[in-house]
């Protein structure tokens, strides 16, 4: 039976990690401080709807740029795999394998599902390294880019109109059975 495991909560510290992109290159989470990071965990490169997923995000990359973020995929499977994917799917942000241990920064994330592949699960990361919004979505569930988008929108006006203020509208995370009217294709 599948054990439920609690996404990181808005408002904690994003734990820090060192994965590979390539073979013989590694990408850090601590390299991106100072600009907004959207993580992207999911199961697996190949299923139908983390290909559609990670598509849609690559489609709506200059949204997220515009707003000052990079985005990131992560699942477990190895950096060949990734390779593979990322070029079939003409891919433009990096793709990074917690592979080696299997699960490791998944579980860090509280989202690695016990069949050893990660739940679909997203984290928005303002400057200071602070999850500032995470959802995770059924599995056979595409979440699309809306929540993603209004977490960026937030950030980006919270940086243009008071640089200093506190994050005053965190959402909490959802659990995968409380998830209103948000755009995602079931498949």
């Amino acid at each position: 039976m599948h054990e439920r495991h609690t996404a990181l909560q808005p408002g904690t510290p994003a734990p820090d990690f060192t994965l590979h992109s390539t073979p013989d290159q590694s990408v850090s989470l601590h390299e991106f401080r100072g600009r907004p990071v959207v993580l992207a965990f999911y199961p697996a490169d190949w299923s139908p709807v983390c290909g559609d997923q990670l598509t849609l995000y690559n489609e709506v990359l200059p949204e997220f740029q515009r707003l000052g973020a990079e985005l990131i995929g992560i699942s477990v499977d190895g950096v060949w795999s990734h390779l593979a994917f990322a070029k079939d799917r003409n891919l433009h942000f990096p793709l990074l394998a917690d592979f080696e241990p299997k699960g490791a920064v998944a579980r860090r994330y509280g989202v690695y599902h016990d069949d050893d592949t990660s739940e679909r699960a997203l984290f928005v990361i303002d400057e200071d390294g602070i999850i500032r919004w995470s959802y995770v979505s059924p599995v056979g569930v595409n979440p699309g880019a809306d929540g993603i988008l209004a977490a960026l929108e937030r950030l980006h006006s919270r940086q243009v109109t008071a640089p200093d203020k506190e994050e005053s509208d965190v959402e909490p995370a959802r659990d995968r059975d409380d998830r209103p009217g948000a755009r995602g294709t079931a498949t």
